[in-house]
């Protein structure tokens, strides 16, 4: 679904025509054409074992190092981070920096995510490690993490910079651990399992909104401001995360239908439905709970119990109230207009469900 969002909030509350407004798909284009090549520079100054791991696992290469063009994402991230320098007042182009190191974060995570998960499909394409292997995959995340760090210290607010997104990925390492450690508890709550998605996926929006404030030369209410949104945002896109993980179509995540259930992962929709206390939620509980892998006829009923358990329609709220929140912060920060009216875009897209 591509938003495009031409109005913005006026102080009296009307909506505002704001000029040259580009859509969300324009932006992502956008950033990706500014990240592109600093990322690749990076990149290739890795030793080559990590390299060939990491330009396959961003789309460059196959597992030979033939050029291919294969899906490398959106890089969402990255764009929150140029237009949240936009909207402190700053330029775009002077948090390039700090987007290359929130894009390196972002894909570290995702290549141990997979090692992790044991997921052998990313983006249509198998897995870097499985194409590589583990070892060789682990140590490209590696790679790409320490990398990051290096990035991020050639902007001109270094120093902060470096303590913005070591703090990040100390978040982000917690929600891992809390998601693995999840897979092996019966009793997950709510509330913690809401805690973990805000480490494993909400620090890392709210990093890179509070990169792009720093860089952007943002006061600090403005920037925690900003910060407070990315984080909202993550929130609600952990949200969506989970509900395609169960009814997502393949041909738009990449992954095999039901995939989360499949790993019995305690994903939110799944939490909120075994904590309803429904005769559903029970019926749940005891199927995932079972020792033999489940069959596709289990997985089948396991999605009809989280929906008749009210998990579904639970986590389609949340991401209304998470979208209303973070959209609020955004309002809070008083951005300048047109970044205002381009983050909201972008918002809105991470929020849609049918992504």
């Amino acid at each position: 679904m591509t938003v495009d969002s031409r109005k913005t909030p006026a102080p009296d509350g009307r909506a505002a025509a704001v000029p040259d407004v580009r859509r969300a798909d324009e932006v992502l284009g956008w950033s990706r054409g500014l990240l592109d090549l600093p990322l690749r520079q990076a990149v290739a100054t890795l030793a080559p074992p990590m390299r060939r791991v990491a330009g396959y696992h961003f789309g460059w290469w196959d597992e030979r190092e033939r050029p291919i063009e294969a899906d490398g994402g959106k890089a969402l991230r990255p764009a929150l981070v140029l237009l949240a320098a936009e909207a402190a007042g700053g330029q775009a182009g002077d948090a390039v920096p700090a987007a290359v190191a929130v894009e390196l974060v972002h894909n570290f995570s995702l290549v141990h995510d997979d090692v992790i998960d044991g997921d052998t499909t990313r983006r249509h394409r198998p897995t870097a490690w499985s194409a590589f292997g583990r070892t060789a995959a682990i140590l490209a995340g590696d790679a790409l993490l320490s990398l990051a760090f290096t990035a991020v210290t050639r902007g001109g607010r270094a120093g902060e910079g470096v303590r913005v997104l070591g703090a990040c990925v100390q978040s982000l390492l917690d929600g891992q651990s809390a998601d693995v450690d999840f897979e092996l508890r019966t009793d997950v709550g709510l509330a913690e399992c809401l805690r973990m998605a805000e480490g494993k996926t909400g620090a890392l929006m709210g990093c890179a909104c509070a990169l792009g404030a720093l860089y952007g030369g943002a006061t600090s209410g403005r920037a925690a401001n900003l910060a407070a949104f990315g984080e909202r945002l993550g929130l609600a896109f952990q949200v969506v995360d989970d509900l395609l993980g169960i009814w997502g179509d393949p041909a738009v995540t990449g992954k095999p239908v039901h995939s989360d259930l499949r790993s019995r992962k305690k994903s939110l929709p799944v939490v909120a439905a075994l904590t309803s206390g429904t005769p559903a939620g029970a019926e749940l509980a005891e199927l995932y709970h079972q020792e033999p892998p489940l069959s596709p006829c289990d997985l089948t009923r396991a999605a009809e119990l989280v929906e008749e358990a009210g998990g579904r329609e639970w986590s389609v709220a949340a991401v209304d109230d998470l979208l209303a929140e973070a959209l609020d912060r955004l309002r809070a920060a008083e951005p300048e207009p047109r970044a205002a009216a381009e983050l909201e875009a972008l918002a809105r897209l991470a929020a849609d469900r049918d992504h």
